[in-house]
């Protein structure tokens, strides 16, 4: 059943570690995109607070913004807004989808029992809106989003459990979008997608779910994560005496990759090294795509090889040097289609636009005893 709002707008919002980016959108696109920048002298009032204190900041920098631009809570020239979302953060596992926010969800990211996360302030962020505008607010396929099949989660020892944390909004935002482009339902095809952005997630869709993917602390390295480690040396490593849980706990995640070798996370300022001679970036860089691709074999592996595409997205889809090394790889097992950039704010909307028009049902987060 359709609900009452056709010309509705519906408010965005994704927060990052130095940047909020925002946008409103219509069933046709966007209005408005807008990135607010926090420096790190702003940032430093909120240290030693929990990361949810920074919520209301931001959200009114957000309120602000929309000003300028001539909106205001009611929305924009008699269009209202119709919901409020933003990005999903660290909650308990469940189905992907689009859930609503809720005083379970908000007490859950306030314990931060899965960890402090910038993507937990969304889901804040959005409520905190929302209730100004007198609508519901919502958040999207969040980063812990699980749908993968039982025997995925076997990790070769009963004291560690796989478990599903990966790029889930855009990866399923571009697989059901190239679904559309070829006028197939995302539940009928096989699908195998790339998400190469700060962290890459490779995973393996099926029967409308992503059956299975690299975890941020597996697959191959990224621009600061270093993706799977031996296990032995990572243990010797542990012990050395030479460096604290968090010190390494940090070099996985945030100081390694292409960080590690090359002292810069921007894959772009790699290439430009590449093209003036430097040996060693182009080493690392076709060792980040071999690995890209190793993972993605593996994925296609999961589909029995029987693949109907290989979908690419993500900030370093837009890499021709990347893409063109990929498809050399990676042809063989399907047609290759390339969606770049990374389109978060876009995914966030039409996740709500789905439950607005009936497509699907909102999702309330369940909390196991």
């Amino acid at each position: 059943m359709r609900l009452s709002f056709a010309s509705g707008l519906v408010l965005a919002i994704n927060p990052e570690r130095s940047t909020t980016k925002f946008g409103v959108f219509t069933r046709a696109g966007q209005q408005l995109i807008r990135t607010i920048r926090h420096g790190n002298e702003e940032l430093s009032q909120f240290r030693g607070q929990p990361l949810h204190a920074r919520a209301e900041y931001r959200t009114r920098l957000i309120r602000d913004a929309l000003e300028i631009a001539g909106y205001s809570a009611r929305g924009c020239g008699g269009e209202p807004f119709a919901a409020v979302a933003g990005r999903g953060g660290l909650l308990p596992p469940g189905d992907c989808g689009t859930y609503l926010v809720d005083q379970t969800m908000v007490e859950e990211l306030q314990r931060a029992r899965r960890g402090e996360h910038v993507a937990n302030l969304g889901a804040l962020m959005a409520l905190d809106f929302a209730r100004e505008v007198g609508v519901s607010a919502y958040v999207v396929d969040p980063v812990t989003a699980d749908e993968w099949q039982s025997c995925a989660r076997f990790s070769g020892s009963h004291l560690v459990e796989r478990t599903c944390v990966g790029h889930a909004l855009n990866t399923k935002a571009v697989a059901r979008r190239y679904a559309r482009g070829q006028g197939r339902d995302y539940a009928s095809m096989r699908l195998l997608v790339i998400h190469m952005g700060s962290g890459i997630t490779v995973s393996a869709h099926r029967d409308g779910r992503m059956i299975d993917c690299n975890t941020i602390e597996e697959g191959p390295f990224g621009p600061d994560r270093t993706g799977s480690l031996p296990a032995r040396e990572l243990i010797r490593l542990c012990f050395s005496g030479q460096y604290t849980q968090a010190e390494l706990d940090r070099h996985i995640f945030g100081n390694g990759g292409l960080f590690a070798y090359l002292g810069t996370r921007d894959p772009m300022e790699v290439e430009r090294r590449i093209e003036a001679g430097d040996q060693q970036a182009e080493a690392v860089m076709d060792a980040m795509i071999y690995q890209i691709a190793k993972e993605a074999g593996a994925m296609a592996t999961v589909l029995q090889g029987k693949v109907d595409a290989v979908v690419l997205t993500g900030a370093m889809a837009c890499s021709r040097r990347i893409v063109n090394r990929l498809c050399s790889y990676l042809d063989w097992i399907a047609p290759i289609a390339n969606f770049p950039g990374e389109d978060e704010l876009r995914a966030i909307a039409e996740g709500v636009f789905r439950v607005l028009d009936g497509e699907e049902q909102p999702k309330h987060l369940a909390i196991a005893d």
